[in-house]
């Protein structure tokens, strides 16, 4: 075993030693005296990510090999967060981290060589579309959102299939066009090469707020805007789309009741403690309470928030971790996305840059929208934190981005590949 494998192996064995310790200490605060059931469906998830990294060492993966153990740790954190908090859903929970084990390793083997995938671009964007108009036909209304499709046995969210979808189309999109609008020879061409992405932005924002998803809306506005910047380095277009999002925020503030009321609970959540200040009020007094180190795991009251277990999970955790655990789940993120963002620095071809960019960013945002709404830095719209937070879409969604970012890793540390790029041909 070499020393890097070797060393692999100690981080896999920490994050999941984290996430186990975690569990165990739920246990001992709340069930103690119940079959540990759900404590084992937890564990088996966990033990799951040093099984992932023994398949990608055993298939040669070369790439980065901080993503999955950093991944492990947050999401053994989550689990124990969902244990504490719903402990009838870890069942579930824990087959989606499974399942998305199994999406991981696909997606790396599909996009080994990401200009293959690049192919199907307007499929994606096709398949993008399709499911969000099926979300508006055929899905059902939750928390005000219709978003949701419930097939009886299982409900998923498609947007959250769809930003996967929206960054495989922009990145191939862009790195094939994204000439004509980087050099600026000719308005007319700038423009018509922006338009497919305009149109998918468009289409998708209008299905978007006919549902009310309005946090997916700002999600997707934001991901086009960064990879566009991403692809072309051209400012005016970013100007341009944060003043669009601005006047767009406005109308939907005065068209739909739901944003009024979101916006005025962020604004000043006091004003309607019992009603609509009630979520963000018991936030704002949970990352109080925890004070330095927290009341402990399990023994805090973070069930008293609405929704905490999907909407506000870092709130539980700055409860009863304090202020130290909060840090810690911050450092977490920080360093998934630098390697995110590391990784994307380092790809080639453009392509491979794009695709890693629109993964890495899509993960940031969403980590930046939900920390900044526990903490009323921002409104609160509805969106999980990577990895975290309950919920199948998600989660499995989430980890086809980290297996786009392990194949683009891996393209960039294989010997082939960079021959490639340095005689320019391609080799058998």
């Amino acid at each position: 075993m070499s020393a890097l494998t070797s060393q692999t192996a100690r981080l896999h064995a920490l994050a999941v030693g984290v996430g186990l310790l975690a569990l165990s200490l739920v246990h001992f605060a709340r069930y103690w005296g119940s079959p540990p059931i759900p404590l084992l469906y937890g564990a088996a998830a966990l033990v799951g990510f040093p099984v992932v990294g023994w398949v990608l060492h055993r298939g040669g993966y070369r790439g980065d090999a901080l993503l999955l153990p950093v991944t492990a740790a947050i999401v053994g954190l989550g689990l124990a967060q969902i244990y504490r908090l719903q402990p009838s859903l870890m069942l579930r929970q824990a087959t989606w981290v499974c399942l998305g084990f199994a999406l991981l390793l696909g997606t790396l083997q599909l996009a080994r060589d990401p200009s293959r995938l690049a192919r199907y671009r307007y499929l994606s964007a096709a398949a993008a579309l399709s499911l969000l108009g099926a979300a508006l036909v055929f899905g059902v209304e939750r928390g005000g959102a219709r978003q949701w499709i419930d097939l009886g046995f299982v409900s998923f969210q498609p947007s959250e299939a769809v930003k996967v979808l929206l960054v495989v189309f922009l990145a191939a999109y862009l790195s094939e066009h994204g000439k004509w609008i980087t050099e600026g020879r000719s308005r007319p061409l700038e423009l018509r090469a922006l338009g497919p992405v305009v149109v998918m932005l468009a289409l998708s924002l209008l299905l978007l707020v006919v549902q009310r998803d309005l946090g997916g809306a700002l999600l997707y506005f934001a991901i086009v805007l960064l990879m566009v910047y991403a692809a072309t380095g051209r400012g005016d277009y970013v100007l341009v789309g944060a003043a669009a999002f601005v006047v767009g925020a406005a109308v939907c503030y005065l068209a739909f009741a739901h944003v009024r009321v979101r916006i005025d609970a962020w604004v000043d959540p006091w004003r309607d403690l019992p009603g609509a200040g009630y979520q963000i009020a018991q936030a704002l007094f949970a990352l109080g309470s925890g004070g330095l180190v927290g009341t402990g795991l399990g023994l805090g009251h973070p069930d008293l928030i609405p929704a905490v277990h999907t909407d506000l999970i870092f709130a539980a955790v700055a409860e009863e971790l304090g202020f130290a655990g909060a840090v810690g789940v911050i450092l977490l993120y920080a360093l998934l996305l630098a390697r995110a963002f590391g990784i994307a620095l380092r790809a080639q071809p453009n392509v491979s840059r794009l695709l890693a960019t629109g993964a890495a960013c899509v993960l940031a945002v969403q980590t930046l929208l939900i920390l900044g709404g526990a903490t009323r830095l921002l409104p609160l719209t509805g969106i999980t934190l990577p990895f975290m937070s309950y919920g199948g879409s998600s989660i499995v969604s989430n980890f086809v981005l980290l297996g786009l970012l392990h194949a683009v890793s891996h393209e960039a540390a294989s010997p082939i590949r960079r021959s490639e790029r340095q005689d320019g041909r391609p080799h058998p």
